[in-house]
């Protein structure tokens, strides 16, 4: 039976700690918060101010809207939980949320098998939206192979020929490795790659890791780790000059959440995907940027931005569908256009992507703390697939 907007049960909000009234439109959101801090802590706060900005231009139709939050400890197991939880004893109306690609596609399955819209934030996995796609799941960040066409792009320019590639040993690692050697390969067929070493995400042995890759005498380095792992094989790579006249590029590396950690540390001239928070001059980035400062009196991290524009997102679809049932949602969010800190983009209808970009650029050290330079903002409807060719690689 369809589901209107105006017949919502009750729940307690894990944002703004208000009790939910029978009108209210409750939207599920997992992430690993205990797993993932630097990215989820923002994160929270990007989806929470965007929750408030919502309900204080009026909500849904004049309903107002609560997110539901759990914690998925970094475990798929546990996300499954949390989203059977989320349905069936909180009545939410869709699921957003999520982090590592593992989990991402664990929660994409359960969407389908449940017949609940997930929107997801972070996984970057291509299988999200293509091999493994659903019509129940659509992804907000530009994927691995988003990101890495605008990273091949830059690694097609250097002279390098031997390519060796470090990353964290699950879907998301797998995947970026996949599609960037295959993109600059196709760029450049003179290049080779001749070593790759996976250490498990969180565990990296960076000693190991630095030598083995040493030991190829590669011209440049993939680096796929972010995070604490990221941290360790930046120190001990460059204690043992594994970077020392080599080219690095490196997924995620300019987003503040890593560098902030790398301090004085942070290497200079990797080629990176990022988030330079200060120098973005984008029109829209001005009034969130400002609006985001002023209630926290912090930067953003790029989880901000995420967390922000997810919720934003998902109002949005909401809104257009002026319902709460399944198969509404999906089609009003296909092709649906959303406003974000980095301008206007589309859900695309093929193949459930949004258009949503990145900036590239390189890594630099000014007043002992690490940013980008030299950097643009990419859009992710230049480098994606058409629609048509993506939609011939989903199920």
């Amino acid at each position: 039976m369809k589901r209107i907007l105006a017949v919502m049960g009750t729940a307690l909000s894990l944002c703004a700690g208000a009790n939910a009234s029978a009108a209210d439109i409750k939207i599920g959101e997992i992430n690993s918060y205990s797993g993932l801090p630097a990215f989820t802590e923002p994160y929270k706060k990007g989806w929470e101010m965007a929750v408030d900005e919502i309900n204080a231009a009026g909500g849904i139709h004049g309903n107002k809207l609560v997110v539901i939050s759990k914690d998925d400890g970094g475990k798929p197991g546990d996300a499954i939980t949390a989203a059977n939880e989320l349905v069936s004893k909180d009545g939410v109306v869709m699921i957003s949320g999520s982090f590592f690609s593992n989990i991402g596609l664990a929660v994409s399955s359960f969407a389908q098998q449940k017949k609940i819209f997930y929107l997801a934030g972070e996984p970057l996995t291509d299988a999200m939206t293509w091999s493994k796609g659903n019509d129940y799941t659509f992804r907000l960040r530009p994927s691995n192979y988003v990101q890495a066409a605008m990273l091949a792009t830059e690694a097609a320019k250097l002279p390098a020929k031997r390519w060796a590639t470090i990353a964290p040993n699950y879907e998301y690692g797998q995947s970026a490795v996949a599609v960037f050697k295959e993109l600059l390969k196709k760029a450049r067929p003179d290049v080779e790659f001749v070593a790759e070493q996976w250490p498990p995400q969180g565990k990296i042995d960076a000693g190991s890791v630095a030598q083995a890759i040493e030991a190829a005498k590669p011209d440049a380095i993939l680096n796929v780790t972010f995070g604490a792992d990221l941290v360790k094989l930046v120190r001990e790579g460059t204690t043992r000059g594994l970077f020392k006249d080599r080219s690095v590029v490196s997924f995620l590396t300019g987003e503040p959440e890593y560098l902030d950690p790398l301090k004085g540390d942070t290497p200079t001239g990797w080629i990176v995907t990022g988030y330079p928070w200060d120098k973005v001059t984008i029109a829209e980035h001005k009034a969130f940027l400002d609006a985001y400062q002023k209630r926290y009196n912090d930067y953003p991290r790029l989880g901000s931005v995420v967390g922000y524009t997810l919720i934003k997102s998902a109002a949005a679809i909401l809104t257009k569908a002026n319902s709460t049932d399944t198969d509404a949602l999906i089609a009003a969010a296909k092709g649906i256009a959303v406003d974000t800190p980095f301008g206007p983009i589309t859900y695309r209808a093929a193949d459930h992507q949004s258009t949503l970009g990145a900036f590239v650029g390189k890594t630099a050290l000014v007043d002992g703390k690490g940013t980008m330079v030299d950097f643009k903002y990419e859009s992710g409807a230049d480098f994606l697939p058409s629609e048509a060719d993506a939609a011939k690689m989903r199920p």
